[in-house]
């Protein structure tokens, strides 16, 4: 079944379901695409806008982005589905892969939205780079215990350093924008 043209009721149906799949690997793909279309909401509300008139390529940018994430993301969703049900390991690793390094590229694009996005949408910017931040762990989790299947020690430790490297990257940007947001919300 392909979820991504299907409704979130199915695909809720289907998660919940006593089915194989989609599971946590999908779940956390359909998260990140959360994200990246939360992303392309504040930046549609944003452009257009004369207060924010000095940012438009840059804003023009961001959504391109993460138009182009949100549908990365949604493909993600169905190939989650696919991999698993193929018990190819290799396919069963390399979608959450994905997934992490597409988080990553996706809170990028908050941290410039706290200073050049709509203030009225700071929440939803806040909101977005949670979720990317919960659907790469939870992608993280996937990656880990298809590689401990593999038994491929040189490319797990590969792996496990580059995720390393971009999950304390990615709490650091989610950490600051709290700070900056809370300075926002504070006034």
């Amino acid at each position: 079944m392909k979820y991504i043209d299907g409704s979130i009721k199915e695909y809720l149906k289907d998660l919940s379901a006593k089915l194989p799949a989609p599971g946590g690997g999908s779940a956390a793909a359909l998260d990140a695409a959360l994200g990246a279309a939360l992303i392309s909401m504040v930046v549609n509300f944003t452009l257009g806008k004369p207060k924010y008139a000095e940012h438009e390529k840059v804003l023009s940018g961001i959504l391109e982005k993460s138009e182009k994430l949100k549908n990365e993301f949604m493909n993600l969703v169905d190939l989650d589905v696919v991999a698993y049900k193929s018990k190819n390991l290799r396919d069963s690793l390399d979608v959450p892969f994905m997934v992490c390094r597409l988080c990553w590229e996706g809170i990028k694009l908050c941290a410039p939205l706290v200073k050049k996005g709509n203030i009225n949408l700071i929440s939803d910017v806040a909101v977005a780079a949670i979720l990317f931040e919960a659907a790469f762990a939870s992608a993280c989790f996937n990656v880990e215990i298809n590689l401990k299947s593999l038994g491929d020690k040189k490319l797990a430790n590969s792996i496990k350093k580059e995720l390393g490297h971009k999950g304390k990257f990615i709490k650091k940007i989610r950490t600051k924008m709290e700070v900056k947001i809370g300075d926002i919300i504070r006034g």
